[in-house]
């Protein structure tokens, strides 16, 4: 949005400082998208911690608290961090490792999330991380679709995911099912 160069917009009724309200179906998905992020970030308690990640197992977890991964599904090493052609990476925010109490002294526990980030210009297949053999992974977010809603979930764990360029994708862990 331009004010035309003018540095005090507020003083302004004319279309300088008017907003223009119309939703066409860019802004609604704009729109929608914003809502879906917001019912994520609400839904998520690991999205709203007050306390510092540790790295590190808490007590009662499966996994760390935060684990970072290469787009392989490998946990990152340190010489990871210092690769500058790596432009692309995964977090791992374990929700049954939030060292916290809700304010009535209960303990606050969530779905494990993972966040893949590409920060290149190209496409790149990611490997899922899974530290059990029925981990599978539902996609909640996808920054390729204009509200951000995957048209439907990932195959679990069967093939790696197309992260497309400059794109961000949220997934929430669970376990596979037996039907035995």
């Amino acid at each position: 949005r331009t004010q035309r160069g003018n540095n005090n917009a507020y003083c302004q009724d004319n279309e300088i400082s008017w907003l223009d309200w119309t939703l066409d179906e860019e802004r609604r998905d704009l729109l929608e998208f914003t809502r879906h992020l917001i019912r994520l970030f609400h839904q998520h308690p690991v999205l709203r911690r007050r306390k510092f990640f540790q790295g590190r197992k808490i007590r009662g977890s499966e996994a760390k608290d935060v684990s970072w991964f290469r787009p392989d599904g490998a946990e990152m090493r340190d010489e990871d961090w210092f690769n500058d052609a790596i432009r692309v990476l995964g977090v791992r925010l374990a929700g049954d490792a939030i060292a916290e109490v809700d304010e009535r002294g209960g303990r606050i526990t969530d779905d494990t999330l993972l966040l893949l980030l590409n920060a290149n210009h190209e496409a790149v297949t990611f490997t899922l991380p899974a530290h059990r053999p029925d981990i599978i992974w539902e996609l909640l977010l996808d920054t390729r679709h204009p509200t951000g809603k995957p048209p439907r979930t990932h195959p679990p764990n069967a093939e790696p995911y197309q992260l497309d360029a400059f794109n961000l994708a949220l997934f929430r862990m669970a376990y596979q099912t037996s039907d035995k």
